[in-house]
């Protein structure tokens, strides 16, 4: 029985050659591809900054890319009140752009949306009444093998800030170098370092930096990093990323009894993700 399977399954093969050559080829030269992500850390850190007031976060997001280069996708991610966006608790980001690889290098341009839905637009005690607050961002990098290098530019107002005499931050530039080195084995090391210039705000521009370490258990990827700045958040001074718990009542007057917390400090966090 199994001989006589098989030999029509021969014959089959030899009489319609083309068709499963077709089929395959087909499958296998699909220009669309999709993943999605998942992941939790210890702490959120954007670009440095505390986004949850020292707490756990829960992320993820999904990518969509084409064979040409053009590619979308979103990420998402809890965050709180202590990272200066009153009444919102989660950031939405929407991103698209081209990517080309010439050799070891490659090229990649695009735009991101940072959305948090449920906010006022009251970033670090300040009144935008702009309704949500977002922030839209074109970007361009460029790397090399496990290097990268990075260049954003915000096309309006920094997630809502403006100064204390009303001028905007759009314009503001964030330049960063990326890498990541894989040892073999599930191992990997990263690093990172960036510099923020925020217009128009004087004591809001500082760097950051990051160092870690990453290991592959059967797809998921556990991770361990130190994140640190030079922002200017001392609190006993009243400085700018030093922020509050909860900086403003449902008025919109600042409650005084808020526990604060400076959002560059120095910490290590760990991290367990993986992509389907």
């Amino acid at each position: 029985m199994k001989k006589a399977l098989l030999a029509t399954l021969l014959v089959a093969g030899f009489a319609a050659p083309s068709m499963a050559q077709t089929a395959t080829a087909a499958a296998e030269a699909s220009p669309h591809s999709l993943t999605a992500n998942i992941g939790v850390v210890s702490s959120y850190r954007f670009r440095g900054i505390d986004q949850t007031y020292g707490k756990p976060a829960l992320q993820g997001g999904f990518d969509y890319a084409h064979s040409s280069g053009f590619y979308a996708g979103n990420w998402n991610s809890n965050v709180s009140s202590g990272a200066g966006f009153p009444d919102g608790n989660l950031e939405m980001d929407f991103y698209a752009g081209y990517k080309a690889s010439f050799g070891d290098f490659g090229l990649d341009v695009g735009g991101i949306l940072y959305y948090y839905p449920g906010s006022e637009g009251r970033a670090l005690g300040i009144n935008a009444d702009s309704g949500a607050v977002t922030n839209k961002e074109l970007y361009v990098a460029g790397s090399w093998k496990f290097l990268t290098l990075k260049y954003s530019y915000s096309v309006d107002d920094y997630f809502a800030l403006r100064s204390s005499t009303g001028k905007g931050t759009d314009g503001t530039g964030y330049l960063e170098l990326n890498a990541n080195y894989d040892l073999g084995d599930g191992w990997g090391i990263n690093g990172h370092i960036g510099k923020l210039n925020l217009k128009n705000i004087g004591n809001g521009d500082y760097t950051d930096w990051k160092v870690g370490v990453t290991k592959d258990v059967n797809g998921w990827v556990f991770g361990l990093s130190y994140v640190d700045t030079n922002a200017e958040g001392s609190c006993s001074k009243g400085q700018f990323y030093c922020f509050a718990k909860s900086l403003q009542d449902d008025a919109g007057v600042l409650d005084a009894s808020s526990s604060t917390k400076d959002a560059g400090r120095g910490i290590a966090i760990l991290s367990v993700s993986r992509s389907f």
